[in-house]
């Protein structure tokens, strides 16, 4: 029996505004039982500035979940718990790997009932992270947004938090678009499936030029030295401090150290929903699909791309189901790949693969600017200490060595460390992150219908400036910006499965 197309209503998910919530995230816990939670967020900023913020998270009470009465509270303060759970970790001298009571106790309550890993996911830090400033109108307008929560204080962090917001509100309505789209498919309704395409392709452009807008408040240097650090998980991060992980704890017998990846847009099901409907497959960085395998229709085919799944293990419980029933209907793909000689049905599916792999290039292009580039300036500081002069980048873990009193043991951890550095380790160059990235938007070409190939997009490795053209990137570009001496959130490492700025 062919599995059912799924219903938006049945995980929560809605036509108007896909998988952000159906009401903008609440601003504040009311019961005054949560006001240290409160008051510590309202000051969390300088806090993290001034390196007292985990004196006042060991001065917390142990609050429980239980005096939340809606889901919209509980994911308030889930993201809260994330926001003070990183700063924790990250906001000092040294990498904590502790979590205290008053952050691990109600953090892995609230994991558990939303089925959703306790760290700062994507969810945490976009989906469930945004006001808007006129209620009246529309959430995918980003002069409209704006961002309950950040590490910083920055506009720049609000902006990178919010382009993401803003695509998530504009790509909403292409859910139910493109269920149709399979509907119709389902009926062999040949023109709807053509008209359904069409609009998704123009609707994947627009969200295309919403990613570009990205350059617009969003400072490269701040972002790399001032925001990525915070968004670090606990997985594989020994050269930053965190060799087990981190240990969660609840005074319980059963407390043991947990390794989670951070917020990456890899989490974003919106994109993956494409992806699923459109029959992109992606596989292992530097694998490629194996001719001979094959999978049954209307049967889950066996997962590809490690990291792309388990992606999926950080989005909200309900988000990842639609996903693995979305994955049980014959797709888009296979229903085109069957009528190869209706040319107008194989240019319009082509013509989504292309403005996908657009987006993704964009993407690429984005994560050159803000990482390989920032990475390459602080790697030749390193490497010649004359550059400094030309570019005064202080690495946030690195210059609190030269701040405090006595440096970190060992001379600091990861990118923290001139020598980690000079050697080349994981973190400086993003040697794993860009083939992955390239891979992903080859991959979405791949299942390109017949000879009607969409035109690919030139790689754009340099640096692009905002209104798409490719510029040389000047070595003093962001000399205005001294990031924050906050500590060892510096030091992780700059590669596709710990977090920051990741693939769609």
């Amino acid at each position: 029996m062919i599995p059912s197309i799924p219903k938006l209503e049945d995980y929560g998910l809605s036509a108007n505004s896909g998988f952000l919530p159906g009401h903008p995230p609440l601003a504040r816990l009311e019961n005054p039982y949560y006001v240290p939670w409160e008051t510590l967020l309202e000051n969390l900023g300088p806090l993290i500035e001034t390196r007292k913020v985990r004196e006042w998270v060991n001065a917390l009470p142990v609050l429980t979940p239980g005096r939340l009465v809606s889901e919209a509270e509980q994911r308030r303060a889930y993201m809260m718990l994330g926001f003070m759970a990183h700063a924790y970790i990250w906001g000092g001298i040294n990498a904590c790997e502790r979590l205290p009571p008053a952050i691990s106790i109600p953090f892995l309550s609230l994991s558990e009932t939303l089925q959703i890993p306790p760290v700062a996911t994507y969810a945490a830090v976009c989906l469930w992270n945004y006001s808007l400033r006129d209620p009246n109108k529309p959430v995918d307008d980003l002069e409209n947004l704006e961002s309950l929560l950040t590490f910083t204080g920055t506009e720049d962090e609000a902006w990178f938090y919010l382009v993401s917001v803003a695509i998530e509100a504009r790509g909403a309505p292409t859910i139910p678009l493109m269920l149709e789209a399979l509907r119709a498919a389902r009926d062999d309704d040949i023109q709807t499936v053509k008209d359904c395409l069409n609009i998704f392709s123009s609707r994947i452009e627009d969200l295309t030029l919403l990613l570009k807008r990205m350059y617009e408040r969003c400072r490269p240097h701040v972002f790399y030295f001032g925001i990525r650090p915070f968004l670090a998980g606990s997985k594989r991060m020994a050269e930053a401090g965190l060799p087990n992980g981190v240990f969660y704890d609840t005074g319980s017998d059963d407390d043991c150290y947990r390794e989670y990846s951070g917020g990456s847009n890899a989490q974003s099901s919106l994109i993956q929903a494409f992806d699923i409907i459109l029959g992109v497959e992606h596989y292992p960085t530097g694998q490629k699909k194996d001719p001979a395998a094959s999978s049954l229709e209307g049967t889950a085919p066996p997962p590809k791309h490690s990291f792309i799944q388990e992606m999926r293990n950080y989005m909200p419980g309900p988000h990842r189901q639609f996903l693995e029933h979305l994955c049980l209907v014959p797709n888009i793909h296979s229903y085109t790949e069957s009528r190869p000689d209706d040319i107008e049905l194989c240019t319009a599916y082509n013509g989504c693969l292309g403005a996908l792999e657009k987006f993704r290039a964009a993407h690429k292009a984005i994560v050159a600017r803000y990482i390989i580039i920032p990475a390459s300036q602080a790697k030749q500081v390193a490497l010649v200490p004359e550059a400094s002069k030309a570019a005064p980048i202080r690495n946030i873990a690195g210059s609190m060595a030269l701040e405090s009193e006595s440096p970190p043991a060992g001379g600091g951890h990861g990118l923290a460390s001139s020598e980690a550095v000079k050697n080349g380790l994981r973190g400086t160059g993003g040697t794993q992150l860009m083939p992955f990235l390239e891979q992903s938007r080859v991959e979405t070409l791949a299942v390109a219908i017949g000879d009607r190939m969409p035109t690919k997009t030139e790689n754009a490795t340099r640096h692009p400036s905002p209104n798409g053209f490719v510029k040389t990137c000047k070595v003093n570009e962001f000399e205005d910006y001294t990031p924050p001496a906050i500590g060892m959130a510096g030091s992780w490492e700059n590669n596709s499965e710990v977090g920051g700025l990741c693939s769609y």
